[in-house]
């Protein structure tokens, strides 16, 4: 039943020029879905590693968690698990002119319009992304672990993430599960914005009850390599925006571009220097850097200090939290905006 809904949806979405790329997203689907098995069935298989046991009995137990303290959908998502053979489910192409930090906006008829387009073949999106680079378009590839059928279908655990760190699994499924509580068709970077604020603080409750001095040492650690990261990023969009904004000559602009971002390059190594040996972010650098780049950090980050000024005003009170963003979600774009830039400007 669910792969003919998912073929019916890909045939109600798609026009002519974008059926092969929504038979690819059926296809991938369908694929996940072939190899789900319950997460129960697998505990109780003695044939299963004890290792996987271990971790799928623990991602049971941050899913329980959840739904009974965050308040987020006690559903059958995250319920199941799937081995899909590859590091990653998706790969994300973003896209940005060659002056302009904004990134190209796709439209679908049940997402609505997003800042990147996924493909479940990295072969895929490699072709994507050089067919809009040949346009002139700055472009970024990214492999995703994990992404929501934002409450349409129930989503797995999957081996991209399994093997993640307890409040790295946390943090991922929270904020997972916080596009089933609240989601804007069209608004990008308000959904995953306010799927941030959700993990960080249901990351923080899961480990005061449940983490080790060590583990909460150690994502107090990482998330100022966040931080950092974040930082060293939205200063330099900041600059681009500027550049990009002004009456300098197209050649100047692009001298200064490559200047910046040459620059975001040196300073991030050298920060690195502080980071006990951290590389987590050498796979994003790894990619000739481009407005693509900035605009992928962009959308997790832009609405994050309205969001969590939000969260602040009811006093880390999650469900009252949760009414307030479905308030704003119901407002027309514009009244939204101004509602969060008295919360918080945009970044």
């Amino acid at each position: 039943m669910r792969a003919v809904i998912a073929v019916l949806l890909a045939l109600l979405l798609g026009g002519c020029a974008n059926f092969s790329y929504y038979l690819q997203s059926v296809g991938g689907q369908l694929e996940i879905w072939r190899r789900e098995v319950p997460v129960q069935q697998l505990i109780n298989d003695p044939t299963v590693a004890p290792p996987l046991k271990a971790r799928l009995e623990r991602a049971l137990r941050i899913r329980d968690y959840a739904s009974r303290e965050l308040g987020l959908p006690d559903n059958p998502s995250y319920r199941a698990y799937a081995d899909i053979k590859r590091p990653f489910v998706v790969w994300n192409v973003f896209a940005a002119a060659e002056f302009s930090v904004e990134p190209k906006q796709w439209c679908f008829a049940v997402a609505g319009c997003v800042g990147y387009r996924g493909y479940f073949a990295e072969a895929d999106a490699r072709r994507q992304a050089a067919a809009l680079a040949a346009e002139g378009y700055d472009v970024y590839v990214g492999g995703v672990p994990a992404y929501s059928t934002i409450g349409w279908f129930a989503d797995p655990l999957l081996n991209t993430f399994i093997h993640y760190p307890e409040p790295e699994l946390a943090r991922l499924l929270f904020h997972e599960l916080a596009h089933q509580v609240v989601y804007v068709t069209d608004d990008t970077v308000f959904n995953e914005s306010f799927a941030t604020v959700v993990e960080q603080a249901g990351v923080a409750r899961w480990l005061a009850a449940h983490g080790s001095a060590a583990e909460r040492e150690r994502y107090a650690q990482l998330r100022r390599f966040r931080a950092d990261f974040r930082l060293l990023v939205t200063r330099t969009r900041s600059e681009l925006a500027e550049l990009y904004a002004g009456t300098a000559a197209p050649e100047e602009k692009r001298r200064r571009k490559a200047e910046l971002l040459a620059a975001l390059l040196t300073q991030y190594r050298e920060r690195k220097g502080d980071w006990s040996g951290f590389s987590g972010y050498d796979r994003w650098f790894a990619q000739p850097l481009g407005n693509a780049h900035l605009a992928s950090v962009a959308i997790y980050t832009q609405r994050v200090p309205a969001f969590e000024a939000l969260l602040r005003q009811h006093e880390g009170n999650l469900p009252r939290f949760y009414a307030a963003v479905r308030e704003l979600a119901a407002l027309p774009v514009n009244e939204r905006n101004t509602r969060l830039d008295a919360l918080a400007p945009l970044l």
